[in-house]
């Protein structure tokens, strides 16, 4: 039978060079990067090539890199990492209603702790409110956290304009994104658009699961959340996971290099348009919750009177894949946040599926898919 995965926001399929990178390294570059004899020489050399290609790609430098478990990790080592390292200077943080669920379970576990959380409101199509969030800052608040790209809807906030907003508010604020969905497929330059922290995550740009980073910039503490062998700058402690950071070196390697000319994945860009022209041509009420100026690889779609659930099943019985909104949420019964969130009516969030490109998918993948999706709309709804 044939397949087309279209559920990339979730994860995406490794490239044969990483699966091969990461073998290698497990059969003969297997030595621990803190001894000091050649097998361990060779694993760090892995550690600073790794590095090295990651700084690049953020206009940063190696030593802004910490290496840790993915981005669920990233995430809560820079909200929790922040908070207990500057709660001197005040205890009020911000984030939206929007974030990941890595995002909103650590300010809603600091919130128990005593701290003050805002939850800014986004509207129809995912956006915060700029003023909303200038208002808010306060001579309190200690970190700001705002997703670059949102995983469910695609949008996309503006860095520049919040880190700007931010530092004129309050300098002494930190500015933290997750950009797990945006790290790859769009230019991220962190320093420049004054965000002080990045989450990015390895398996969503066809490298392997279980490794990710955080890029700090120069001059910020975080107050570790694991104590042991002082790894990673005393950062995160703990043996660094070389296989999965070998398997990096290959996915960053086949990224596109983007420019303030060419901020964005085209090839991604192309495939969604043509994706949503198909979806016009389907004799069915669709509509489409992503905004319009969107990333270009991410698309939420709503078939009133239908069951989200349902439909992922029946097109995954006929070899298409793509979900109903967040993996993480994905086994939960409960409804998505983001969506809610948005004011969605329930409806049209019962039938929402998340479809989700790769640079690797094809045009003939889509007709397929598209052809599926309109038989399987027709038998069961």
């Amino acid at each position: 039978m044939r397949e087309v995965y279209l559920d990339n926001s979730a994860t995406t399929r490794p490239l044969p060079e990483v699966v091969e990178a990461m073998v290698k390294t497990l059969q003969d570059n297997y030595g621990n990067p803190s001894s000091l004899h050649n097998k361990g020489l060779e694993a760090e050399k892995i550690l600073k090539e790794a590095r090295q290609k990651i700084a690049r790609r953020l206009a940063a430098s190696p030593e802004e890199i910490i290496f840790t478990s993915g981005g669920t990790e990233s995430n809560n080592l820079a909200i929790k990492g922040i908070a207990y390292q500057y709660q001197n200077r005040g205890r009020h943080l911000i984030t939206t209603e929007v974030e990941h669920p890595s995002v909103l379970e650590s300010f809603l576990a600091l919130e128990e702790e005593g701290f003050e959380v805002t939850f800014l409101k986004a509207d129809r199509y995912g956006r915060i409110s700029l003023e909303d969030l200038r208002e808010s800052i306060t001579p309190e608040t200690i970190l700001v956290s705002i997703m670059h790209v949102n995983n469910e809807l695609g949008t996309i906030h503006p860095l520049a304009d919040i880190g700007k907003i931010i530092k004129e508010r309050n300098p002494n604020t930190f500015f933290h994104s997750d950009c797990i969905q945006s790290f790859g497929k769009m230019l991220i330059q962190p320093a420049r658009n004054l965000v002080d922290l990045v989450s990015i995550s390895g398996h969503k740009i066809h490298g392997p699961k279980g490794i990710g980073a955080l890029y700090k910039r120069k001059g910020v503490e975080l107050r570790a959340l694991q104590t042991g062998g002082g790894q990673e700058n005393g950062y995160r402690c703990g043996t660094e996971n070389v296989p999965g950071i070998a398997g990096l070196i290959p996915a960053l390697d086949a990224l596109p290099d983007y420019t303030e000319q060419n901020p964005c994945n085209q090839e991604l860009d192309r495939l969604r348009k043509y994706f949503i022209k198909g979806l016009e041509k389907i004799d069915r009420k669709v509509i489409i919750n992503s905004p319009e100026d969107g990333a270009p690889h991410i698309l939420s779609v709503s078939f009133p009177g239908t069951r989200g659930e349902v439909l992922v099943h029946s097109l995954e019985a006929k070899g298409v894949f793509v979900s109903t909104g967040s993996a993480c949420h994905s086994k939960s019964r409960e409804k998505s946040h983001v969506l809610r969130s948005i004011g969605l009516p329930m409806e049209q969030i019962d039938g929402t599926i998340r479809v989700s490109f790769s640079t690797y998918n094809t045009i003939e993948e889509l007709d397929y898919a598209l052809e599926v999706l309109a038989e399987q709309l027709e038998i069961f709804f």
